[in-house]
């Protein structure tokens, strides 16, 4: 199994990052289809999305941002944290074959274990495709955890 350590409160410094890469693929829109009952044609047919402004299937937006929760979970301040609140801005769509730099940045330490975090995302062109904010409550202590194994996932 893999572990997992997570930065406590006390540890986090004003300016500290934390980043994933992933891609995103057929799979993805997908399973996120399936598990929200988000199935707009924009993310899921072809020929519609090509009729729209975006000229072929994008990602769900809240895809996006359940990307940005995984950093915060797993990363900074990773486990034991509590997401309090998000404002997301979509400032290009994320389409099929994207690849996206995913951005935690904390930028301000409040009281009871608060943390403020920029959250930002980038496609393979560095361009801005999400900007925002999260409010998390970091863990008080270190942990240092084995990652639970997934179950085996099929779509239909």
């Amino acid at each position: 199994m893999n572990q997992i350590q997570n930065i406590p409160y006390a540890e986090l410094q004003l300016g500290q990052k934390a980043e994933i890469t992933r891609q995103i693929d057929e799979r993805d829109l997908q399973l996120f289809a399936a598990v929200s009952g988000d199935r707009n044609p924009v993310h899921l047919d072809a020929d519609y999305a090509a009729s729209t402004q975006f000229k072929g299937r994008i990602a769900h937006g809240m895809f996006s941002g359940a990307l940005i929760s995984a950093v915060a979970a797993m990363h900074l301040p990773g486990p034991g944290t509590i997401y309090l609140g998000q404002n997301l801005r979509f400032m290009r769509p994320v389409k099929l074959g994207d690849t996206l730099r995913v951005e935690l940045e904390v930028i301000e330490k409040l009281p009871k274990n608060r943390v403020r975090l920029a959250t930002r995302i980038f496609n393979q062109d560095d361009k801005l495709v999400v900007d925002g904010e999260a409010e998390v409550m970091a863990p008080e202590h270190k942990l240092s955890l084995d990652l639970p194994a997934l179950p085996p996932i099929q779509i239909g």
